[in-house]
Parts: structure tokens; sequence; C-alpha cells
């Protein structure tokens, strides 16, 4: 008789056929694809609980915030798959992450499976073939801790969005999110732009050149030549860039001297004929160790720095190394290393480099972070030894080989020896000669490191953000200085005045912001690269290069939160609550408590969170913040002041500026003019508010007379770009109609023409005859002689089409919409159609067939950018993955991703008809469920 087989639940199907390769016939490994269940949105729920204590979040908070979970939709065959793979099983591994998320996928397996079998649950922090085996024999029971915060944290989340974003929804625009940590994250941006804002800047002059030790003659030796800085004259400090504070003032007023152009010019001039000697020489010994191995948020850090990846993309590619057996779990807190590893990485390094780049012994790292880590080790190549760059460079594509080639390179260098060297500071000075600044003394001073011996420099060098204190530092330790003693004759040339100004403090690039959630103990690393994709997605936050650049929407709704609900948004507080899950899940914090704390307040027993003064600053939670916020006036908290009577508004179409200070008629608004997307807050000063309102004032060029209507044609700018219209007369209106009968007289009138002009037309160049053929559109290009449709060509906001019924296709050119005839038109349309209207092509890959319709993957090419499909069921890539990158796991995760999310109406009637979520009540029921599960 056979003997049973053992299932082995993991989350990715790349998992599950990287495990199944190493465990054999005995053991049959499948995916669950992620999470199997979730709160529903209460929409969703059946309509017996939508009134009940359900309806409004699917949690019940007064019942022990029990929540009410549900099987995804496009779950529900794979959750009979496993039942099925279940029955046929005489044990059950669960596999899935050791982290909150992966511990509370395993819990809800077995909610929803109801194993009879025993139930193992079985970690690793890689996959190799050693690491499954040792995770075999030494599996463990669920972590109900873990579970209990991942819930805790889930339940959080949704009573934090559910009420707070509707406040939002009715004080800014529909459509908007609160989050616990994307709020958090939001503000943090929108307060660098504030005080980017608020910065004056501050004009300042140096003087540099260059110097060389003399020979005896006076002219230069043979050694190599330096660059020196203008430090101290008559005594007195110059100011440089550090010295100013943000309001454009010096930070120390005495014994400062901020040098202007005529001073530094009076010094150059005076210094042409002095003598330069050497005033002091001071040699350090220089001595850096290398950083830490990577942890989920420095190595999202790095790869922004030196790979220019998102955190997102970084994210995504380290999981697809992973999943394939080249790295560790990417989503940890701990810089550490086995034993193993440390061993690993000593002797790759002494392989490679030589045993004197090997300390004497190991390096031990341990984390600096406020929050608890998740997991035991740092991100590394993946085994008791690793792969080298080269070894495995044909095996990985673009972005997994440079990924993996920065964790390797990390890994290694951080067992390897401290790099050494002398850094040496010099002083030089002249007495100036002739001029205003006729003997003062000037000093110059420079300073250079010379690295003796690299050590771990050899394999790797960490990167930092750009800033100005850091350039100026960098550049002084690449300048190499010739040998020389206090007292000797200097040479110096290329004398220069040079002037600067002051900078603002550098926006926030993703690997600045994360460094600085992570400082604050914010969320958690692993999210983070969740949390800037969604504040991106919510329109809150637009990227300019790698800068991040709050959007004017960003300032209104965090306006909002920090004068209603100040506490959601203080970095102290969110980090308590962090730190407050961090107790949940180490089983020193009960959770239940802590939700009726955050929720309802403090009262007697309800000793949840470590915070002292709550939600609302006086003791009380969550829905009492909300219940009792008062008049909030909408108008205030969607206007920033710029100055001088100018104030933006977000409106309903976007932000746009006003002049409060403008005289106008009574009854007439204030002028007003859009704001474009291209100007950022900070650059919107007084002067570009007042350049954009003359030109929104401006009524356009009049081209001439329609022939047709006799009204005026005019080109003029608008928010999306320079466009015609004709200028129609002002209604003759009968005043006594009420406000809602003017408002429907006013929509029954003719509407003007109008018309973008062209990519090839100007707005100062346009004549009448573009503006009335542009007018003319969309234009009667024939009638298809099979079907007898009309055939139109017209512009659109992807550009120009034809179109027939509901049948488009893309014209070549703007052009085409004059020109293109009737057979061109009809060739066009009998070539096969893709995407939006436009000719089919080859597909740009093909990944095999999709698990779940059994049909071809294919990645093609469309109008919005490359996408997958399986002939039913399409998804755009996302912004970090390529079509050469995307795996057929990650093809299939996003098509899971999208069906799941399907159609709203079709979700809402299978539940209404259906009526079987009901069912799972019972197993919502969780501390009791939790209590025999744990006893597997």
């Amino acid at each position: 008789m056979s003997q049973a087989r053992k299932l082995v639940i993991v989350e990715s199907p790349t998992k599950a056929r990287k495990i199944q390769s190493y465990l054999g016939d005995d053991y049959e490994v499948e995916a669950s694809v992620g999470h199997i269940r979730d709160l529903p949105q209460p929409k969703d729920l059946p309509a017996e609980m939508k009134k009940g204590p359900y309806g409004k979040f699917s949690v019940d908070v007064d019942n022990g915030f029990d929540p009410y979970y549900v099987v995804h939709a496009d779950k529900k065959k794979k959750v009979s798959e496993l039942k099925k793979a279940l029955k046929d099983a005489d044990e059950l591994f669960l596999a899935t992450d050791e982290d909150r998320e992966g511990e509370a996928i395993a819990w809800h397996l077995i909610q929803e499976l109801k194993p009879k079998v025993p139930v193992k649950r079985m970690v690793f922090h890689e996959i190799t073939r050693d690491a499954i085996l040792r995770a075999l024999e030494n599996t463990r029971e669920l972590d109900q801790d873990l579970v209990d915060a991942q819930e805790t944290r889930r339940i959080l989340d949704r009573l934090y969005g559910y009420e707070v974003s509707p406040v939002l929804w009715r004080k800014v625009r529909q459509g908007l999110s609160a989050g616990r940590v994307q709020s958090v994250a939001t503000r943090l941006v929108v307060e660098r732009e504030r005080e980017r804002m608020a910065f004056v800047s501050a004009d300042y002059w140096d003087v540099a050149g260059t110097f060389a030790v003399s020979d005896d003659d006076g002219a230069a030796s043979g050694q190599p030549s330096f660059r020196a800085r203008l430090t101290q004259l008559a005594g007195a400090k110059v100011a440089s860039g550090r010295d100013f504070d943000d309001r454009g003032r010096l930070k120390v007023r005495t014994g400062v001297v901020q040098l202007d152009e005529a001073t530094a010019t009076a010094v150059v001039s005076g210094l042409q004929a002095a003598d330069f000697s050497v005033r002091s020489l001071e040699t350090k010994p220089y001595t850096r160790r290398p950083a830490a191995p990577f942890t989920t948020s420095t190595m999202q850090q790095e790869a922004g720095r030196k790979l220019r990846m998102s955190s997102r993309q970084a994210m995504r590619t380290a999981q697809g190394l992973y999943e394939n057996g080249y790295i560790t779990y990417m989503r940890t807190d701990s810089p550490s290393l086995s034993s193993e590893a440390t061993n690993a990485a000593r002797r790759q390094a002494a392989e490679l480099y030589g045993p004197e780049y090997v300390p004497g012994a190991p390096r031990l790292y341990q984390s600096k972070s406020k929050g608890a880590q998740e997991a035991h080790e740092a991100i590394r190549p993946a085994g008791d030894s690793f792969r080298t760059p080269a070894q495995v460079a044909g095996e990985l594509s673009g972005d997994q080989f440079r990924l993996y080639e920065l964790i390797w390179k990390r890994t290694v260098a951080s067992q390897m020896a401290d790099a050494k060297g002398s850094t040496a500071s010099v002083r030089l000075g002249a007495t100036i000669v002739g001029g205003e600044q006729d003997g003062n003394e000037a000093v110059f001073s420079a300073s250079g490191t010379v690295i003796s011996f690299r050590g771990f420099l050899a394999a790797y060098e960490e990167s930092a953000d750009a800033d100005t204190e850091a350039a100026e530092g960098a550049a002084a330790k690449e300048t190499r200085l010739p040998t020389m003693s206090e007292g000797d004759a200097l040479v110096g040339t290329d004398l220069a005045a040079d002037g600067h100004s002051t900078a603002p403090p550098a926006r926030y690039t993703e690997a600045s912001l994360v460094k600085a959630l992570e400082e604050r103990g914010i969320g958690r690393p692993s999210t983070y690269a969740a949390t800037i994709s969604t504040i991106q997605d919510r329109g809150y936050v637009i990227t300019r290069g790698q800068a991040l650049v709050p959007t004017w929407l960003a300032f209104a709704v965090i306006r909002l939160l920090e004068e209603h609900f100040d506490r959601l948004v203080d970095y102290d507080f969110t980090a308590t609550m962090e730190a407050d899950l961090d107790q949940i899940a180490a089983g020193s914090r009960e959770r239940v408590a802590w939700l009726k704390e955050f929720y309802f307040g403090e009262a007697p027993g309800n000793l949840g969170t470590s915070d002292e003064l709550g939600v609302d600053s006086d003791g009380g939670g969550l829905r009492a913040l909300v219940a009792n916020l008062g008049e909030i006036d909408a108008a205030a908290i969607n206007s920033v002041d710029i100055g001088e009577g100018i104030r933006v508004r977000v409106g309903r179409y976007g932000p746009y500026i006003e002049d409060l200070a403008a005289e106008v008629e009574e009854g007439k608004t204030p002028p007003r003019a859009s704001v474009p997307d291209d100007v950022a807050p900070d650059e919107l000063t007084v002067a570009k508010a007042r350049e954009l309102l003359a030109a929104g004032a401006d009524d356009g060029r009049v081209l001439g007379i329609h022939p047709e209507t006799g009204n005026p044609v005019i080109a003029k700018n608008g928010r999306y770009g320079p466009y015609v219209t004709e200028q129609m007369p002002e209604p003759d209106l009968d005043p006594d109609l009420s406000a809602a009968a003017k408002k429907r007289a006013l929509a029954a009138l003719p509407k003007p023409k109008t018309a973008s002009l062209l990519k090839t037309q100007a707005l100062d160049s346009v004549t009448l005859e573009d503006a009335l053929q542009l007018m003319s559109l969309p234009r009667v290009v024939g009638t298809d002689p099979e079907s007898g449709d009309e055939i139109t060509a017209q512009n659109g906001r992807y550009g120009p089409y034809l179109k027939k019924g509901t049948d488009s296709r893309t014209l070549p050119s703007e052009e085409a919409m004059f020109t293109v005839t009737l057979d061109e038109a009809l060739e066009i349309y009998k070539q096969p159609k893709r995407g939006r209207g436009r000719t089919a092509t080859p597909p740009l890959r093909e990944l095999g067939d999709d698990p779940t319709s059994g049909k071809p993957i294919q990645v093609k090419d469309g109008r919005f950018g490359p996408y997958v499909t399986d002939g039913e069921t399409n998804r755009t890539l996302p912004r970090d993955v390529t079509p050469e990158s995307v795996t057929a796991e990650r093809a299939i995760e996003l098509l899971a991703e999208k069906r799941a999310q399907g159609p709203a109406k079709k979700r809402t009637t299978r539940a209404t008809t259906a009526k079987k979520p009901a069912a799972k009540k019972a197993p919502a029921k969780k501390p009791a469920a939790k209590k025999a599960s744990s006893s597997k």
C-alpha cells in the first residue's frame, strides 16, 4: 500500500515549484497565491448583515472587535483545490513566510481548510535544499501572537480609514483616503515642501585658488597642485552655505564675515602678488568601517541610490530572487548574519581579495531600529556558500542581477577589514597687498585623505543622500595633498571669486523617505514600498526625477488632518502605535484592550495603548473624535496663502489661484487662474502667481469672425494647453429666474465650438483658417459600403483616430485627420484590431499557460503601456516591472490580482443571490478557533 503524500502550502507558485524540486514525490507542494481571506467591504456583506454589528466595518467593535472574513472571489477555486489535495494527505505543512503576514495566511488556511490531519508550521529564511530539509525537521506550532498582531493592524487600518476618509470626501474631494502610515508619510513630504516655500536664500561669495609647493626659485615644484578655499579673512571666519539658517541669516553674527562680490574681488586682486606659505599642517589616521548587511530598509535605500530603483521595484525584484533561491528572506529588520553566513562571507573575501582583507574576528551587527525584528537574519546571498555575481550572471535578468550583485557585495564587504589611511588638513595664508583689504591676512584651507589600505572598499562602498555638506566633504576627501611642512613657500594661481546662493532643504527621495520613516519608528520597513506607491497613486505625491513633490491636494488633506486629527498624524503617536503592535506580536500586550482604548478611549479596563494622551489628546478614542469634529471650514482647509492677498485653492477640477486683493464688482468672483501641473508648490511665488493671473486674464487673441455663426474666434491658453474657441454673446436671461432655473437655462444654450491646437501649431501663429479647420472636427470621411456606418476622423485624449460606430482605430498623425480618404480609412479597418483601436502586432513575450484559465499568457504593448493577458483578463504591468523582466509567476499573480478586483456590479450580484458568506460567521469567531489550531 502506497504511503499518503504530505501537503505543503506556500504563498507563491514560484516557491512551490522550487520547494517541490527539493522534496520529491512524497510531498505535494501547493501555493495559496497570497491571502485567501480578508475583510470584505461593507457593501459586499450579505444583506442580512449590513444592518447588524458588522455593517460599518465588517468588524463587530462592540464584541471584542470580532472580524468577519470572506474568501476572495478569485480564491474560491484555489481553496477547493487545496481542500481536495488535503483529502489525500496525512500531514499538512504550512510553509508561508515567517512574519506577521505569513503567519496570518497560515492561520486563515487552517480556518478555511479545517484540516483533520496533523498540522505543522514550517519556517525558513532561504529557499535552498539544506534550508528546506532543516525546516522539515524543525517545525513548530502556529505563533498566535503574530496572528494577533497582524489582525490588530488590519482592524486598526480598517477603523482608521473608514472613519477618517469620509471626512476627506466631504471636505476635500471624493475618493480620497487616509491611513495610519500613508498620511504620516504624506505629512513628511508636505512639511519638507513647506520648509522650501518658507526658505529665504542668502547670497555669498568665496575665493578659491590652485596652490603648489614652490622651489628655490619661487616657481612651482614638480609636486601635485591642489585646490584650497578662503576660510578666514582678517581673523574672521568666511561664511559658507552651512553658516546660514533657512531664513537667509547668519547663524552666528560675531566672528563671521559674509563676503559680497566687491570684497571677494578685492581679495583676489590683492593676492595676485602676495607670498603664500603653509601656516599649519595636521595629519590624522583615517579608519572607515564597512556598513552592516542589508535590512529591508537599507536595501530599499541603497537600491534607490545606486540602482535608481523605486522601493516597489526593489522589493519586487528581491522577492523574485528570494523565491528562486538566490537570497534570504527580504523582509527583515535585522542586520545580523548566521554563523554559516558569516563564515561564508569571510571565506569568500579571503579567496577573492586575500587573507589580509579579512579581520581576525568575525564582525557582529545589531539592529538600531526602534521596532522589533520579525526575521532573524539580514538579506544576503542564499546558502552556506555564496555564488558570486559572475556565477549567476547567466541565470538572472538585468534588475535581478544588479540587485543580487549589490546584496552580494554588501554582505561580503560587511566581513572585511577596515579601510585605513591618513587625513591631512593644511592652512595656508598670505597678506593682501593693496586695495580696501590691504594688510589683512587671508587664510585658505584644504584637506584630503590618502587610503593606504582599501580593506572593504575593494568590494563595496555605501552611498549617501546628496546634500551640500556631503558634496563638500566628498570633494575634500578626494583631494590628495603634496608633501609639505609648516613654513614652506607656496605658489598661488587661478585665484577667482565665485558667487553662491544657499539652497533650500532637499526634497525627499524614496530612499530618504524610507530612512526618515524608519528613524522615527513609523510603520514597518516591509510596507514602505506599498506606502510610497499608495501616496503616489492617490495623487498626494508626484515624482520629479527622483524627488517626491507633494501636490496641492496633499496640502489640503494634511491641513485637515493636522487641525482636526492632529494625534493621528503625530510622528511620536504613530511610532507608539507601531511599538504597541510589536508588543502584541511578542505576546506582552492584549489586542482587544488595545483596540478598545484606540477606538473607544480610556476607560477602566482599557489599558491598551502606551500613549498617555490617547487619540484625541484628552483620553478619548477615534469614534468620539470623529463624532465631535464640529464645523470644518472646507474653504479654509482647501486654501494656502501665497502672499499679497493671493491664495491657492484646491478645487474639484484641480488647483487654482485667486487674487483676493484685486478690486472686483459686487457679486463677481476675484481674478482666477489654473495652476499648471508642472509648477511645484515651492515654485508658486507671488511673482509666478501674478504671471499666471495675467495669462488667465488674457481674453485671447482674436483671429477673426466665424463665417457660419458670426461669433469671434479667439486663441488662448488653458489649463490643458493652447486652444481655439468661439466667443459666445452674453445670454439675455430673465433676471427674475431662480438659481436653479438660471442654471437650466444656461445649460440649454448652444455650446461654443472649441478645439485644442495641434502639436505642430503655436498660439502666436495660428490663423483663422487653422482654427476653422480644427473646429470642423470631427470630419466625416465617408460611409462604409458594407455596414453603412459613417466613418469620422477626430482628435481625442490619446491622439487622432477614426471612429465607425463603436469601433475606433488610431491614425498615424494629426494631419491625417484632415487628409485621410475613405479608401485609406477602409484599408485601416481591414487590419486586425488590437486594444483601443490599434492594429495587431506579435506579442512581446509568451510566458506559458495560466493555471486558472488554462490559456497562454502573453506580454503585449498597449496604449497605456505593456501588459499581460491570457485572452480573458488584462493587467497593465506595474511601473517597476518591464516586459523583459516579468516572470511567468509574476504574470500569474498580476492576473490573479486583476480577477480579484473584478467588476463591482458583478461581485455584488453574486453575493446577493448566493448569500453563502453568512455561513462563514462561525469561523470568524476567532478566539476559540485559535485554540484549536494552536493545539495541532
